[in-house]
């Protein structure tokens, strides 16, 4: 049985408190968070689950096998190297750290003491994302000549006071909330981002953090593309994410509930027709024993965990990738202000 606990309740780690919750071989013995509110709930109506207040009076006094930090971001550091230190595997909510120096020595740190990890970009487990990283491995639209990278969402969309997000400091943001789960989505589906150009950092109406990313990205192999991100767009429901990669023998759009394939000639051996196909979710969705919210929600818990059970590196949003991450949006940053 891995004994796991949560730091950080907030939307994200109710979720993965609510799945670890329903996990086979998974027991969640401890939740810990600030908020009076949350601490007297989780008391209240789940009695056996102890609750702290301090991550530092958690690891002191509790047997872990495993952690999930759901906290701000710039709270990552502190509490993952404390963990990794008790010898605890760690999953933790993205973006990884707000510091390249911080985010370096916690890569170096779990891989001195053989600490399993993960981060969590859940894109990878969605079934259409993984679809198209199989078919561009499998060179189905042939030589690739251009990549978008696209989401857009309601998140703030007028002018307020906001919460931590709206804090740079924090790790707040389109660039890291928003932009960071497409970077990361283009350089482990496509290619790895080495260069940024003409970077705009738009503020819409947040005062301190901006709510549009725009960018011109060149790849490792030497492919470019473009970056588009704005979490300012009421036009949508909900965060919409999407991968667009034009190539010589057709292109390929992805998104969350469906990849389109288009082929200038029939390919036999993926079963694909000259012209449009398409695949939905509901074909290609990742089984799961428990469902909340989606299924890659529980799929790169699942993930994990069995990694910790099986005691193996995750090969899947492992620490060292999001630290690539990191370093792509430092090369936005940094393209912006110059």
């Amino acid at each position: 049985m891995i004994k796991i606990a949560v730091i950080g309740l907030g939307k994200m780690g109710l979720s993965h408190a609510a799945i670890l919750g329903g996990l086979e071989g998974v027991e969640l013995v401890a939740i810990c968070d600030k908020s009076a509110i949350v601490c007297n709930a989780f008391k209240k109506y789940n009695p056996e689950i102890k609750v702290y207040n301090d991550y530092k009076k958690l690891f002191e006094k509790q047997y872990l096998d495993a952690v999930v930090v759901a906290t701000p971001t710039k709270l990552h550091f502190s509490i993952v190297k404390m963990a990794i230190k008790k010898g605890i595997h760690v999953f933790c909510e993205k973006p990884f750290t707000l510091n390249l120096k911080e985010g370096s020595e916690l890569v170096l740190l779990a891989t001195e003491n053989n600490i399993i990890n993960q981060v969590g970009y859940h894109n990878h487990f969605i079934g259409t994302f993984r679809e198209m990283k199989r078919l561009l491995n499998n060179n189905v639209i042939g030589n690739l000549l251009h990549f978008t990278g696209e989401a857009y969402g309601p998140v703030i969309t007028k002018s307020k006071s906001g919460n931590w997000r709206a804090r740079p400091e924090e790790g707040g943001g389109c660039l890291y909330d928003y932009a960071s789960h497409v970077i990361n989505l283009i350089q482990e589906i496509i290619d790895k981002p080495v260069m940024a150009k003409g970077t705009m950092l738009k503020k819409f109406f947040s005062k301190h953090v901006e709510d549009g990313v725009f960018s011109s990205l060149t790849l490792e192999s030497g492919l470019s593309g473009t970056l588009s991100v704005n979490w300012s767009d009421e036009t949508y429901r909900k965060m919409s994410t999407s991968l667009m990669v034009f190539g010589e023998k057709g292109k390929i759009i992805c998104d969350a509930t469906e990849i389109k394939i288009y082929l200038k000639k029939e390919n036999k051996e993926e079963n694909l027709s000259k012209g449009w196909s398409i695949k939905y979710i509901t074909d290609l969705a990742i089984p799961v024993n428990f469902y909340l919210r989606g299924e890659e929600y529980s799929a790169q818990l699942e993930s994990f965990v069995n990694n910790v059970k099986d005691g193996k590196d995750g090969k899947i949003n492992n620490f060292e990738q999001a630290l690539y991450t990191d370093k792509v949006i430092e090369l936005l940053k940094s393209d912006a202000i110059n």
